[in-house]
């Protein structure tokens, strides 16, 4: 974990209230479902805001965030050579090292971006990676799960692309030897519960306000079956039996 300065190198809106920042990475440490602080260096706001990693590369970090409040709209606005402050990478992600076999990665709406450096590193350990994404109307980053996946299925709410319909619609857990879910919390439980149906291992990644990031403000604390659980420090990643557990 490092607190560092770079510059943004790109930052382009790709759907409505959706941006891409690409930045210096500076040699930051970084793996799959991890995430950093955010903010732009000088900013009079005084928290950084999580954003979990899209792409790690050689020398950049990509980021995908929605425009949710004041802190995104202001990294919103940073251009091409200026400043960012980042803190991280920060939290526990997937465990790929453990993975083999047949994954299968489950994403909804703004859960889809951290699954992409998933897919790249399971498919660069040698696992066959099938990628479901759900969306409610219009579609985004489907080509960037491309060369890291042997199959896509997409679903949309609204839209007329793909599936119509629920993405859990399109999900058979039993042909998996292990599920990675992002997305929505309700789309979440339903993954889990059919994945502990099929006693098909299961790891979710947990969605919270955060303040510090690092653990200390217990602000993103969460009620799990193990006690309380710090969604940054002892997440974002978490198996599914302990965060949803079954009832």
């Amino acid at each position: 974990m490092e607190y560092f300065q770079t510059s943004v190198i790109s930052n382009i809106c790709i759907s409505e209230d959706i941006f891409v920042m690409v930045v210096g990475r500076n040699g930051a440490p970084a793996s799959a479902g991890q995430f950093f602080m955010l903010r732009a260096t000088g900013s009079a706001l005084t928290l950084l805001r999580p954003i979990s990693i899209f792409k790690a590369e050689a020398d950049t970090l990509h980021f995908m965030y929605r425009i949710i409040g004041k802190g995104t709209r202001e990294l919103s606005t940073l251009r091409a050579g200026d400043t960012v402050s980042l803190l991280g990478a920060l939290g526990t992600g997937y465990p790929i090292d453990k993975m083999s076999g047949k994954v299968a990665l489950v994403g909804g709406g703004l859960g889809i971006p951290p699954l992409c450096e998933t897919a790249k590193e399971l498919t660069a350990k040698g696992v066959q990676v099938d990628v479901y994404l759900g969306y409610r109307d219009d579609l985004f980053a489907v080509e960037e799960f491309e060369p890291h996946s042997r199959d896509i299925f997409v679903s949309t709410e609204k839209g007329e692309e793909g599936y119509r319909g629920f993405v859990t619609d399109l999900l058979k857990p039993e042909g998996y030897d292990a599920v990675f879910t992002c997305g929505p919390e309700i789309m979440m439980r339903k993954v889990a519960a059919m994945c502990a149906a099929t006693k098909v291992p299961c790891w979710c990644s947990m969605e919270h306000r955060m303040a510090c990031g690092i653990g200390a403000c217990l602000g993103c604390s969460v009620r799990t079956a193990e006690g309380m659980k710090r969604v940054c420090k002892d997440g974002p990643v978490f198996p599914s039996n302990i965060i949803f557990p079954n009832k």
